[in-house]
C-alpha cells in the first residue's frame, strides 16, 4: 500500500501558509525551499524562515486532511493539537502546562474536525476552560 507524502510550511517572514514546491537537498538536509501559495505568488529561502508540517495520511469527520500543526475539536468540544511525538502522530492535549497523548490520531479522526492550526489561529491555544494547547 502506498501512502501519500504531503506537506505544507509556514512562512516566518509573510506570516503564511504555503505549499512547497520544491525542497533542495544538501549533504542529505533540506538546504532551500521554494514554496507558493493557493492564490499569488509564493516566497523561496533557508529552512529557518518556514515551519514543515506533514500530513499525517487522515482525514477528519468533514473530509478535511489532517496535517502535523492542525488543531482538532473533538464531539465533547475539547481541542487538541497534532503533533509528531515519539515515532508517530498525535492528538495532544495540554492540562497545567504538560501535553498528554490522549489516544491515537487514527482513532479520533472519524469524530474530530480541524478548525484551524498553530499558526493561522493563535487565539485556538488560549487557555480554555481550565486548559490550554
Amino acid at each position: 500500500m502506498k501512502r501519500e507524502i504531503k506537506f505544507r510550511v509556514w512562512d516566518h517572514n509573510t506570516d503564511t501558509m504555503m505549499i512547497p514546491d520544491n525542497f533542495e537537498f544538501y549533504d542529505g538536509k533540506i538546504g532551500w525551499i521554494d514554496a507558493s501559495k493557493e492564490a499569488g505568488p509564493g516566497n523561496d529561502g533557508c529552512p529557518d524562515q518556514f515551519e514543515i508540517m506533514q500530513y499525517t495520511g487522515l482525514h477528519d469527520s468533514n473530509g478535511k486532511e489532517i496535517y502535523e500543526g492542525d488543531v482538532l475539536r473533538d464531539e465533547n468540544g475539547d481541542l487538541y493539537r497534532v503533533k509528531f511525538d515519539g515515532g508517530q502522530f498525535q492528538p495532544l492535549l495540554r492540562y497545567g502546562g504538560t501535553q498528554v497523548a490522549i489516544e491515537s490520531i487514527a482513532d479520533m479522526a472519524d469524530y474530530s474536525s480541524v478548525i484551524g492550526n498553530i499558526y493561522e489561529n493563535a487565539d485556538l491555544l488560549e487557555e480554555r476552560n481550565g486548559r490550554n494547547l
